[in-house]
C-alpha cells in the first residue's frame, strides 16, 4: 500500500490506535477524536513526511494532510483497524429544497450510477441472446442461449443485491449489511417455498388482498412475494437499515461495536422486510391490477394510456408484477391479453428519447451509455436506459412515459392483444399475430410504435434540455477564448471569484493549516451570499459528500480548493446544499453548492472561505486586489513558473 507506513506513523504518533474513539476525514485532513490528546506527539507528527502540519479543534485532533487525503485515510483505517465511517450523503437541507419528485429522481439516480456500465452491458447480453433465437441462430434449449442468457440476466435477478451495496452508501450506512439483506430477500429457500407445499393459511380470503401464508416469523405471518429483479423493496429496507445502524453506533459499547451493530440491524431490518414492506408492495400490486382490469372494461383506449404510460413507473416501484397474474389469468381463461399488450410502446418511446440524447448530447460520458441502453431498449430491457439516461436527465423520461400513453391509446384504439406471453421490444410483435394471420391489429401494434419513438426521439431533442447548459457553455468558452488571445504571449489564467464578499489574505484567517499557505496559495472571502459558483471551466475532482469543500481542476490544469468556513465537515452537510457531483464538468460561473449562512452562523462556525490553487509550485499565483468582490469578477491570476 503506498501510504502503509504513513499510516503506520501516523497511529503510533496519535498514541495508538488504543487511544482513538473515533477517525473522519474531510478534503484536507484527518480528523481524531482522542481520548487522550497528551498522548500525541505532535511535534513529531507536525515534521513528518506526508503532513502538512496539525492542529486542534472542536474537539478533534486533526492531521493536516492536503489533497491525497482520502487514500491516506484508507490506509489508517485498514492499518489501524477502524471502522470507516461515511459522512451524511443526503442532508435535510436538500430534502426541504426541491420538490418530491427531483429527490426522488436524484436518490434512484445516485443508486444506479454506479453499477450503469455493467448495467448497460448486461442489457446487451440478453437483447442479442434474444435476436439470436428470433432469428433462428441459437436454440432456446441449448447450452450456448443457457450460458449467453444466464451472462445477461445474472445482474438483473441478482440486482437488489448491487443495489443494497450502492443504496446503504448512499444512505450513509454499511454497504455489506445492505447487500446482506439483500441476500436474504433472494434467498433460495425461501423464494421457493410457494412453490413447495399448501398455504398454513390465507390472510384477507375473498378480499382483492387475499394472501396465502406459508410461514410466521414468531407467530407473525410471513407473505412471501418475488424479490428476484426487483428495486423498492431492498431501497427502502437499506433507507431504515442505514438509520438503525446510525442509531445502534450511538448506544452499543465501543468494545462489542463491531459485531453488535450489524447483527442487530439484520435482526430487525430483514424481518421487518418480509413482514412489512413485501406485503405492501403486494398489496400495491394487486391494486394496481384490480384497478387496470376496471378501466380496460370502462374503454380499451383509456387502459392503453394508461398501462402503456406509467409501465415504466410500474416497473420502478415493482408494480407491474400485479398486472402480470392477471394477463397469465387471462391467457388461460379466454385465451388472449390486453393487458400485456398495452405497454408494449414503452421501450420504443424510451429508445427514440435515448436515440436523442445520444445524437445531442455533448457529455461523452452520457454518449457511450447511451448506444448500448438504446439497442437494450429495442430488444424489450429498458433499465439500462432509464436508470441511466432518461431518470437523470428528467425530461427524456418525461417525454418516454407521455409517448408510451399516447402509443397505449393508440393500441387501445385497434384492439392491439397479445395470444401469447411473448418476448419484449421487437419479439413481442409475433405475440399479436392470431390464427386467422396478420390484421390490422398487428399492423396497429407496430405503426404505434413507430409513433411512439418517433415523438419521444423529438420531443426529447428539442425540447429536452439535454444540454442545458449549452447556451452558457458556448458563450464562456468565446470569453475564454478571447482571454487567451489577450494572454497569449503571458499564459496567465484567471480565476474569477466564486463567491460575493470580503477579501482577506489567507495569513490573517484562523485555520492554521491554510494560513500558512501549505494547503495552498491564494486569499479567502468572507461570503455575504450562500451560493457558490466555479471560478473556472472545468472538472470537479473532488467534492466532500457534505458538501462543504470542493476542488476543481480548470482546463489549463490549476487546481482550485474552496472551502466554505472553518471546521464545518462537523456539520456533516446540514446547511449546505450541492448542484453538481464528483467528476462532473462545469463552467464558469455555474451553480455549485448552495449554504445557508444563518444557520451556519447560529451552528458557531466561521465562514471565512479559502479559495486556493493546490498545485501552486507550478505557479505564480497573483492575487488581485479588492477588498471587496462579486461572484465572477477577478479573483486570481495564476501564471505557470
Amino acid at each position: 500500500m503506498k501510504y502503509e507506513k504513513l499510516a503506520k506513523d501516523i497511529i503510533e504518533n496519535v498514541g495508538g490506535k488504543e487511544n482513538v474513539n473515533s477517525l473522519v476525514h474531510c478534503i484536507t485532513r484527518l480528523r481524531f477524536k482522542l481520548k487522550d490528546e497528551g498522548k500525541a506527539n505532535t511535534d513529531v507528527l507536525k515534521n513528518m513526511d506526508g503532513v502538512v502540519t496539525v492542529m486542534k479543534s472542536g474537539g478533534q485532533y486533526q492531521v493536516v494532510i492536503g489533497n491525497h487525503v482520502p487514500d491516506v485515510y484508507k490506509a489508517v483505517v485498514a492499518e489501524g483497524g477502524f471502522q470507516s465511517s461515511s459522512p451524511v450523503e443526503a442532508t435535510e437541507e436538500e430534502k426541504k429544497k426541491g420538490n418530491i419528485l427531483n429527490s426522488f429522481i436524484d436518490m434512484i439516480s445516485g443508486i444506479f450510477t454506479p453499477i450503469l456500465g455493467v448495467l448497460a452491458a448486461s442489457g446487451m447480453i440478453k437483447g442479442f441472446n434474444a435476436l439470436f433465437v428470433g432469428i433462428g441462430w441459437l436454440d432456446d434449449t441449448g447450452g450456448t442461449y443457457q450460458i449467453l442468457n444466464a451472462i445477461g440476466d445474472a445482474l438483473f435477478y441478482f440486482l437488489p443485491i448491487l443495489l443494497g451495496y450502492t443504496a446503504m452508501k448512499k444512505f450513509g450506512g454499511t454497504p455489506f449489511v445492505g447487500m446482506v439483506i439483500a441476500m436474504a430477500l433472494v434467498y433460495p429457500a425461501l423464494a421457493g417455498i410457494p412453490n413447495a407445499g399448501e398455504p398454513l393459511y390465507t390472510l384477507f380470503a375473498g378480499t382483492m388482498f387475499e394472501s396465502p401464508v406459508y410461514i410466521e416469523f414468531f407467530g407473525i405471518p410471513v407473505i412471501l412475494m418475488t424479490y428476484a429483479m426487483s428495486v423498492i423493496p431492498i431501497i427502502v429496507s437499506a433507507f431504515f437499515a442505514a438509520k438503525l445502524e446510525k442509531f445502534l453506533t450511538k448506544v452499543i459499547p465501543d468494545v462489542v461495536k463491531l459485531f453488535l451493530v450489524p447483527m442487530f440491524t439484520l435482526l430487525i431490518i430483514i424481518p421487518l422486510t418480509f413482514i412489512v414492506i413485501g406485503p405492501i408492495a403486494t398489496w400495491a400490486s394487486q391494486l394496481l391490477g384490480q384497478a387496470t382490469t376496471w378501466i380496460y372494461d370502462l374503454s380499451p383506449i383509456i387502459a392503453g394510456a394508461f398501462v402503456g404510460g406509467f409501465w415504466l413507473v410500474f416497473v420502478m416501484f415493482g408494480l407491474h408484477w400485479g398486472l402480470v397474474p392477471i394477463a397469465i389469468n387471462n391467457f388461460a381463461s379466454q385465451g388472449w391479453d390486453p393487458i400485456l399488450a398495452a405497454m408494449f410502446v414503452h421501450s420504443f418511446a424510451l429508445a427514440g428519447a435515448i436515440l436523442a440524447v445520444w445524437i445531442k448530447t455533448k457529455s461523452s460520458k452520457t454518449k457511450t451509455l447511451s448506444a448500448p441502453a438504446f439497442i437494450s431498449a429495442l430488444f424489450g430491457v429498458t433499465e439500462p436506459g432509464m436508470y441511466g439516461i432518461a431518470l437523470p436527465l428528467k425530461k427524456p423520461f418525461i417525454f418516454t412515459i407521455i409517448s408510451s400513453a399516447i402509443g397505449g391509446a393508440m393500441l387501445g384504439g385497434f384492439g392491439t392483444v397479445g395470444y401469447v406471453m411473448g418476448g419484449l421490444g421487437v419479439f413481442q410483435i409475433p405475440s399479436f399475430i392470431p390464427e386467422s394471420g396478420i390484421d390490422m391489429s398487428v399492423i396497429g401494434a407496430i405503426i404505434a410504435a413507430i409513433v411512439g419513438f418517433v415523438l419521444a426521439f423529438a420531443l426529447s431533442y428539442f425540447f429536452g434540455g439535454i444540454n442545458k447548459n449549452q447556451e452558457k457553455s458556448l458563450v464562456n468558452e468565446k470569453k475564454v477564448e478571447e482571454k487567451a488571445l489577450e494572454n497569449e504571449n503571458t499564459k496567465v489564467e484567471t480565476i474569477v471569484s466564486p463567491l460575493s464578499g470580503e477579501v482577506k489574505n489567507l495569513a490573517d484567517i484562523e485555520d492554521a493549516a491554510f494560513a500558512s499557505g501549505a494547503l495552498g496559495q491564494g486569499v479567502a472571502i468572507e461570503p455575504i451570499e450562500g451560493k457558490l459558483f466555479a471560478p473556472v471551466s472545468g472538472t470537479v475532482t473532488a467534492l466532500f459528500p457534505t458538501n462543504h469543500a470542493i476542488g476543481i481542476t480548470s482546463d489549463e490544469g490549476a487546481e482550485i480548493l474552496i472551502h466554505i468556513g472553518m471546521d464545518t465537515v462537523q456539520l456533516e452537510g446540514k446547511h449546505f446544499t450541492s448542484h453538481t457531483s464528483q467528476g462532473s464538468r462545469v463552467e464558469q460561473g455555474q451553480l455549485l453548492i448552495e449554504f445557508d449562512i444563518e444557520g451556519i452562523k447560529e451552528a458557531g462556525f466561521p465562514l471565512t472561505t479559502p479559495v486556493v490553487v493546490t498545485n501552486y509550485m507550478n505557479y505564480e499565483v497573483l492575487p488581485i486586489s479588492n477588498v471587496v468582490v462579486k461572484s465572477q469578477e477577478e479573483l486570481l491570476q495564476v501564471k505557470p513558473k
